[in-house]
């Protein structure tokens, strides 16, 4: 398990290396100078000054390999440099608004994995049966929905209607703990309504095909109780795809919940990310992109280490 888990390692600290080259390249090697691209605004071509000033403060004068290595060793320093629309520190943001945005996606995460995953074995223990064909109807919809018209329904009915919790916003878990998952319950449940019909269906799906292996008739004719069967046999072998969806799902979650957090105004990190591109702020921009994909490799290690545990054939692969 350690010789795996090393290996891992070395590919998910290879592929940070490599994303974090890729953004460089990507900024540095567009066609056209960025600093013009930065300060133009409606078509209009800026000051050759301003230009010069921007290009000087970003130091863009530099040889290229120079740059690069300092943009190394201030990644490797967690320095994203200086935000170029009010000059603060854009770590310092990141720092504030991503854990906002990992509870989110996690707490949205758990409501998921909590709803779906049991309703997907209980279709396929039912399947063809009236209880699997009403909510595999309701996964369908659930995963036709899009989640700005969840999120909004669930504001209008709610909290104006209903008047049972509040619109949205924001307040600290050290401040106030309960209004805190109150606030947060909402734009988390709204996520996990369509993540947790994809897992069902996933699920449902898995422990369907588990069920027609050779060693579940062999453990049933041995006269095994059912649930022993279910626990023990089907449900840890049909965890390895539910997984992968799972971590597909919550990775483009990390920089794609920026619907729910503009219905229900939640300060995380989408909403920054998008505030960040139409500023055209190159700073910004650039960290928060890297961040986001650190995290994407990470939750890969993540689930490559769980695929180990759940299945042990993985880690002699």
């Amino acid at each position: 398990m350690l010789a795996f888990a090393a290996r891992r390692f070395i590919v998910a600290v290879f592929l940070v290396w490599v994303v974090a080259s890729l953004v460089f390249l990507v900024i540095h090697l567009i066609p056209g100078d960025p600093a013009e691209l930065l300060l133009a605004q409606g078509g209009v071509a800026p000051d050759p000054a301003s230009v010069a000033n921007l290009r000087e403060k970003l130091g863009l004068e530099r040889p290229l390999l120079v740059q690069y290595g300092d943009y190394l060793l201030d990644l490797s320093q967690l320095d994203f440099g200086i935000s170029l629309v009010d000059e603060h520190a854009v770590s310092s943001e990141i720092a504030l608004r991503l854990p906002r945005t990992l509870e989110l996606v996690g707490m949205a995460g758990l409501l998921a994995v909590a709803v779906g995953l049991p309703l997907g074995v209980l279709t396929a223990l039912r399947a063809g049966q009236a209880t699997d064909r009403i909510l595999s109807a309701i996964a369908s919809v659930g995963l036709s929905v899009p989640v700005f018209v969840v999120g909004t329904l669930a504001v209008l009915v709610l909290a104006q209607k209903l008047h049972l919790v509040s619109a949205g916003g924001y307040v600290p878990m050290a401040q106030d703990p309960l209004r805190h998952l109150a606030l947060l319950l909402m734009p988390a449940g709204t996520i996990a309504l369509g993540l947790a019909a994809a897992l069902m269906r996933v699920a449902r799906s898995s422990v369907l095909e588990v069920l027609e292996r050779d060693h579940i008739r062999a453990a049933q004719a041995r006269g095994l109780a059912p649930g022993t069967i279910m626990r023990l046999h089907v449900v840890r072998n049909a965890l390895t795809p539910v997984v992968t969806v799972l971590a597909l799902h919550l990775g483009s979650l990390l920089g794609g919940t920026v619907l729910v957090e503009c219905v229900f105004n939640y300060p995380g990190i989408s909403g920054y990310l998008v505030r960040a591109v139409e500023a055209r702020d190159y700073s910004e921009v650039m960290g928060i992109v890297l961040v986001i994909s650190v995290l994407f490799v990470l939750l890969n290690f993540i689930v490559d280490l769980s695929y180990a545990v759940i299945d042990p054939r993985v880690r002699h692969g």
